[in-house]
C-alpha cells in the first residue's frame, strides 16, 4: 500500500460525539473528507442537522444522531441504531464534554453533574462501542483531551482580562482521560483495538481579548493559538492505518505550549 493510501478512511465507519463545538466541527470535517461514513452524536441534534446541511453544500455527508452521555439508555440506543445500519464501527472519537462548573467555588452538584457525563458517560460509551470493535476484531478509539489535562492553569495568561481558568472539573477529567487512554489500550490491545489521545491547546475565537491572545501565544513555541484546521491531520493519522502500531499515546497538539 502506498504510504498516502494508509491515511485514507474510505470504507471505514466512524462515530464522533459532540461534533458541533469549535474543535468538533473540524474533527467531523476531517473524518468526512478522509472518506469515512461519519456519524455525529450529541444532545443538540438540531445543531448537528444544520452542520450536516452546511457540509452537504460542499459534497460532504454526515449522519446526525441523538445522544445524552448522562444516560446509559441513550448510549445503548445509539449503539443499537448504528449496529442496525453498519456491520462494524472502525473509529470512535470521544470528543463531547460538559463544563457545568464556572469556578472552583461552585457547589458540589455541578461537579457531580460533570462526573456523570465526563467520567461515567465516557466510560459507558467507550465500553459499549469498544466491546463491539473488539468483537469485530479491530478499531481505533481516539479521546479528545486537552493540554489542561497535562499542566495546571497559568493565571498569567489572563492578566488584564476578566477571564480565568479556575474550572476544576475540566482539569480533573482531561487529566484522567490521558491515563484512561492507556488503560483502554492495554485492555483492548490483543483484540486489535487501539486507543490514543489528542490533547489540543487553546483555540482562538473572535471574542478573546487581545491581551489573552498575546499572552497565551507567547507561552507557545509557535507563537499562536490553534485554528480551524490544526487538529484535522492528527485525527486522521490516529484513525487510519498509518498509525497501526501506535496505541496508548497522548499527542499534544498545542503549538508547543506543554513543551516549555
Amino acid at each position: 500500500m502506498h504510504v498516502l493510501e494508509q491515511f485514507s478512511l474510505k470504507g471505514k465507519t466512524a462515530l464522533i460525539t459532540g461534533g458541533g463545538g469549535l474543535y468538533g466541527r473540524q474533527l467531523v470535517r476531517a473524518l468526512a473528507e478522509a472518506g469515512a461514513t461519519t456519524y455525529v452524536a450529541a444532545r443538540n441534534v438540531v445543531a448537528l442537522e444544520a452542520l450536516a446541511e452546511k457540509f452537504a453544500e460542499e459534497g460532504l455527508v454526515i449522519h446526525p444522531r441523538p445522544l445524552d452521555l448522562g444516560e446509559e439508555e441513550s448510549i445503548l440506543a445509539l449503539r443499537d441504531a448504528i449496529q442496525s445500519e453498519q456491520d462494524s464501527l472502525d473509529i470512535l472519537v470521544n470528543n463531547a464534554v460538559l463544563q457545568p462548573m464556572s469556578h472552583y467555588s461552585d457547589g458540589s452538584e455541578n461537579f457531580e453533574l460533570s462526573m456523570k457525563v465526563n467520567a461515567t458517560g465516557l466510560f459507558l460509551i467507550t465500553r459499549a462501542f469498544g466491546d463491539w470493535m473488539a468483537e469485530k476484531g479491530g478499531g481505533s478509539i481516539i479521546n479528545i483531551g486537552s493540554m489542561k489535562g497535562m499542566v495546571g492553569p497559568n493565571h498569567f495568561n489572563y492578566r488584564g482580562t476578566e477571564m480565568h481558568a479556575w474550572h476544576p472539573d475540566y482539569f480533573f477529567h482531561k487529566g484522567a482521560m490521558i491515563n484512561y487512554t492507556k488503560f483502554l489500550a492495554s485492555y483492548y490491545g490483543l483484540q486489535g483495538v487501539r486507543c490514543n489521545c489528542i490533547s489540543p491547546g487553546g483555540f482562538q475565537t473572535e471574542d478573546h481579548p487581545e491581551a489573552f491572545v498575546q499572552q497565551y501565544s507567547e507561552r507557545t513555541c509557535l507563537g499562536r493559538m490553534a485554528n480551524m484546521t490544526d487538529l484535522m491531520g492528527a485525527l486522521v493519522f490516529l484513525a487510519s492505518e498509518a498509525s497501526a502500531y501506535l496505541t496508548g499515546t497522548n499527542i499534544p497538539v498545542d503549538g508547543g505550549y506543554t513543551a516549555k
